[in-house]
């Protein structure tokens, strides 16, 4: 008869374990240094988040709600926060029609961990509440 070994996962539930590992592994080398950092920073500062990889993206969700995620693109790596308007932060350029905002790195450099920090702080304090607005918006009110 056959036995299944198990795998062990690092930090599997809170931190999106192997799935978000596997994202930055497969990015280029000055990419993955700034996924890595991009990720240190979030799984520091929403240590009851979850994540995941999300729409391909890493994502961290509270309550079920996403809160914030990076992105690599062939140029730059984005910081979307969900709820980035509201955050009411100059740097944070709008996205989309519903209220997010995103940096834009193109240079590990660029990335100031305590800018970065303070807009974790905000974004965990005020949380888009995604399943209430679309189901508003699915239901027509």
């Amino acid at each position: 008869m056959k036995q299944t070994v198990k795998k062990k996962n690092a930090k599997r539930a809170p931190s999106g374990g192997d799935s978000i590992a596997a994202y930055s592994k497969a990015q280029l080398p000055d990419f993955r240094m700034m996924c890595d950092h991009l990720r240190a920073l979030i799984d520091t500062a929403l240590p009851k988040a979850t994540s995941k990889v999300w729409h391909g993206s890493p994502v961290w969700f509270i309550d079920d709600n996403p809160v914030v995620g990076y992105n690599a693109t062939a140029r730059t790596v984005n910081l979307l926060f969900w709820n980035g308007q509201v955050v009411g932060e100059g740097q944070l350029k709008p996205v989309g029609k519903y209220g997010a905002a995103q940096a834009v790195f193109s240079d590990a450099a660029e990335i100031r961990p305590s800018v970065v920090r303070g807009w974790l702080k905000k974004a965990k304090s005020d949380v888009f509440d995604s399943k209430a607005f679309f189901k508003k918006l699915r239901e027509g009110k």
